[in-house]
């Protein structure tokens, strides 16, 4: 590195953001993800031995996936490279490759790459990695905020590690925000101001476990504020609100999230809890989620959940449908939550889905040679003179419309597959099915 360099570099060092001036430089000034880096675990043992083999980092922003790359960097005796996917390309490769067989062959020394939202790149380009990752010419380090089992070839992913990463805690963005304010070191300390209790509290909740977003809204707080009489800037909760504009929902509606939250929507209104349910509603509704989409969950679960208990709780869940998509936001929010308050207070019952499973399954696995022939068409043409329909009960000829006789194919004769539960209307529906059949 020339001086020129040299400058470069510590001047960027110096104007970065607070975030990055934050970044800790070794394990013991990493603050949260105790369950991947707490002291007996295998990353730490193996940051600590410099005995890392590929890693993928995965988890969402401000999680410090780029933290522990940059730990691991200064931990490790191997040559560290970093890339970035989004501006990177095979040539930006190739040149690291020759680098790191440089390394080895004349220095024996290891390479590790670095490649920030590897998922940005594409299918031959991740194939171009495999080869030397596989004979060790690199070590590989990925980080990403999708989901790896996705969006990382699986030839790569089998040569690697997974390390899930958390959204930090709120103590641990609290214990941010404190390093942050008074550290005079990386933080801003020099700048003499004070942070309020309930603005911290503020700040480490509203964050939702992003440090850096946290840690964006404090800079921006101490830069912007103008000092009081005492000569220090005073973090207040009204300064620390000013700088998160709207609460961050961690929501993508093509990633996990969309996924975990949908999940726990139905969850909640499966479970009775309207309250949770319109809570998960309210998550997506904020987050920008199809309306039409929440509306087809609902009217699954309304059928798959409720059924019979309630019948009317699809009818419910349907007109939303139809009356969401004539009326659009904002209004469809009450439709829905009248139709997401009626299916998670409905009886519950999943004699349906059991039902049309089993008899599926049934069909799937069971050779049945034909209906049986007195419940054949007999109006075609010469279906009369081979037999078809005879022997047939009209069932509204007899007591209660209801006559006992054989519908199932003789194979499966006496097999139920509908089994009504004792749960709201299905237990009207059992009782009514058990007189007429002692009455026959």
């Amino acid at each position: 590195m020339d001086l020129f360099e040299y400058m470069r570099t510590s001047n960027l060092e110096k104007d970065s953001p607070l975030a990055s001036r934050l970044r800790p430089k070794t394990l013991e000034e990493v603050v949260g993800q105790s369950h991947i880096i707490g002291k007996d675990k295998l990353l730490y043992r193996a940051i600590k031995a410099d005995k890392i083999s590929s890693i993928i980092f995965y988890g969402p922003p401000g999680t410090g996936k780029t933290t522990l790359a940059r730990v691991i960097a200064n931990t490790t005796s191997a040559s560290f490279t970093q890339i970035n996917a989004t501006i990177a390309g095979k040539k930006d490769m190739e040149e690291v490759i020759v680098k790191a067989k440089e390394n080895s062959g004349m220095y024996g020394k290891k390479t590790i790459l670095f490649i920030d939202e590897i998922h940005r790149f594409n299918k031959s380009q991740q194939d171009y990695l495999l080869p030397f990752v596989e004979d060790g010419t690199i070590i590989l380090i990925g980080a990403t905020t999708e989901n790896p089992y996705f969006e990382v070839n699986g030839a790569l992913l089998s040569r690697s590690v997974v390390f899930e990463l958390k959204p930090l805690e709120k103590a641990d963005i609290k214990e941010l925000l404190k390093r942050a304010v008074y550290d005079t070191d990386k933080g801003m300390g020099s700048y003499k101001a004070i942070i309020d209790e309930d603005a911290l509290e503020f700040l480490a909740d509203i964050s939702g476990g992003d440090a850096r977003a946290a840690l964006n809204a404090i800079e921006l707080g101490i830069l912007t504020t103008e000092r009081e009489k005492d000569d220090n800037i005073h973090i207040t909760l009204e300064v620390a609100s000013e700088c998160i504009q709207k609460r961050a929902v961690r929501y993508d509606k093509t990633g996990d999230n969309h996924y975990d939250t949908i999940s726990a929507f139905i969850k909640s209104m499966r479970g009775s809890d309207p309250d949770a349910a319109i809570y998960y509603l309210a998550r997506m509704l904020y987050a920008g989620e199809s309306i039409t989409f929440i509306a087809r969950r609902i009217m699954i679960c309304a059928s798959e959940d409720v059924s019979n208990a309630d019948p009317q709780a699809l009818v419910v869940a349907t007109a939303a449908a139809q009356a969401v998509e004539r009326l659009g936001m904002p209004e469809a929010r009450i439709v829905l939550a009248q139709a997401v308050a009626y299916v998670a207070c409905a009886p519950k019952s999943n004699s349906s889905v059991c039902a049309i499973d089993a008899a599926m399954e049934a069909v799937r696995t069971e050779r049945i040679k034909s209906i049986p022939v007195h419940l054949m068409d007999a109006h075609y043409k010469g279906a009369g003179k081979l037999g078809h329909g005879t022997g047939y009960k009209y069932a509204h000829d007899y007591k209660n419309h209801y006559v006992k006789q054989q519908y199932l194919p003789d194979e499966l004769d006496g097999r139920v597959f509908y089994e009504l539960s004792g749960e709201g209307y299905e237990k009207k529906l059992k009782e009514h099915m058990k007189r007429i059949k002692e009455e026959a």
